[in-house]
This record gives structure tokens, sequence and C-alpha cells, in this order.
């Protein structure tokens, strides 16, 4: 069986040699590396010349977006499942792909833990994700692209990513993948790359678009649930205004809210 990891990449010169030589260091028998930078202006294209050899495929033209130049990564792999491992991101230096990937059992979608890691604090821990998602979890969450390993098919007969969202294709597909077209899918509890927190969807600023782009989503594909998606934000936002008061603060601070767990 042969897998295909693709890498996205704009301007981001020292994620991309982070991420690249995490890959290229493994054993990719029956692997293809893709890499689709977008027309970047730094370093990034001499990075991947200078790796050239151990990558399949690679071009660097102007694109549309995240998800158009993902959607490009698909059209070009040639392999069962694909991977994202985009720039920035990394597989762990004692991950084995060759048994990573001999866990792969059939499913349309296997995904793994995550490690998550601050490059600020270099503080990272490990996210675990549910071995049955279903709408109420995805009304959350999503799942981890850099460890699902995805049936390309799947993603071509889902129509590839909608490349009118901006941020939330990927957690749009994952959830229609499983609660509405009922794809196949398998949980493995461990963990073999990590997520960065310095992409466009970890950045704060992003997080009104990410509510609005899954609100749209679901009034489209779930309009029974719009309201539950609503009122699952406003309790959020009360939350947030709530835990980060500066009366709750301070009474955290010394220890008068233990039992309030924000």
């Amino acid at each position: 069986m042969k897998v295909s990891i693709i890498t996205i990449n704009y301007n981001n010169a020292v994620g991309l040699r982070r991420t690249i030589e995490s890959i290229v260091s493994k054993n990719l028998t029956d692997i293809e590396y893709i890499v689709i930078d977008g027309n970047s202006t730094d370093e990034s294209v001499g990075v991947i010349k200078e790796y050239s050899d151990k990558i399949s495929y690679w071009v660097s033209e102007p694109d549309a977006g995240i998800y158009n130049a993902m959607n490009k990564g698909i059209r070009q792999a040639t392999g069962e499942y694909v991977i994202f491992i985009n720039s920035g991101d990394t597989i762990c230096k004692h991950s084995d792909m060759q048994q990573i990937i001999s866990q792969i059992s059939g499913e349309d979608i296997i995904y793994f833990n995550l490690e998550i890691n601050d490059l600020n604090t270099n503080i990272g821990y490990t996210k675990e994700y549910p071995d049955f998602p279903d709408f109420k979890y995805f009304i959350e969450d999503t799942l981890p692209h850099p460890g699902s390993f995805i049936k390309k098919k799947s993603l071509v007969d889902y129509g590839y990513y909608n490349e009118d969202l901006k941020i939330t294709s990927d957690w749009a597909f994952f959830m229609d993948s499983i609660c509405i077209n009922k794809c196949t899918y398998k949980h493995i509890n461990a963990c073999f790359s990590i997520f960065y927190l310095d992409g466009i969807s970890s950045n704060t600023d992003s997080y009104e678009l990410i509510f609005l782009e899954r609100k749209n989503h679901i009034a489209s594909a779930y309009p029974l649930y719009t309201s539950i998606y609503e009122d699952w934000k406003n309790v959020k936002q009360e939350l947030y205004k709530l835990k980060t008061s500066i009366s709750v603060r301070y009474l955290k601070k010394f220890g008068f809210l233990k039992w309030l767990k924000l």
C-alpha cells in the first residue's frame, strides 16, 4: 500500500526546513513525498531544491489559498492514502513511519493522537481524540489533520476540500464524512506527529472567522441543528468572558474558586 505525504507552504522557509527534515529522515519505502509551495518570495524554494532528491514531486506557483494548495497536492498524489504534514509541523523523531503505516487497515480515515507544541514557550502536550466522534463532538472540535491518514478516493468523492472556506474546510470534510457520508474510521491511541501553534488556525484573531465558517456550513449541511451551534457558541463566549473577568481572576489567584474549572 502506497501513502502520499503532502506538505503545503508559503513564505515559511524555517518551518518548511523543519518539516522536510523530519520527513526525509524516515524510511520512505512505499511513501511518496509531495511539496506544494505558493510561489514563496523567501528562501522556501531553495530549501525545497536542497532536498529535491528526496521529494517525489514539488511545485512553486501562485495558488488561491490553503485548500487550493491542498487540493493540488491531492491531485498529484498516487498513494491510496494521503496525509498532510504542512509547513512547520513535523513527524516525531522517535516515530517509525513504516510501523505507523502498518496499522492502516482499510478504513476511510485512520487518525492518531497529536502532540501539540507552543513554539514561544516550548511547552507541549498530547491531545487525545475520541474513538467515536459524532455531531456533538464536531460542534466543538475536529480531527487532527497532521495525524490522519485519509483515503484519496474519499477526498475525491467528497469533491476535494471546499476552497470557499478559508480555515475550516478540513473540519467540514471530517464532519461530513463521518456524520453524513458514513465513512469508515478508526482511532489509534498513539502519536507520531507534532502540530505547532503558529499557524493561521491557531491565531486568536482567526477565531471569529472559524465560528462564522462553521456556522455557515452547519446552516447549509445540517439546517435543523443551526440553533444548537448558536447556543453552544453563545455559552462558550459567556464562559470566556467569565474566565477572563478581573473579579474571577482575582478570586482564582487566592484559591477561592478551585472548584470552578475555568
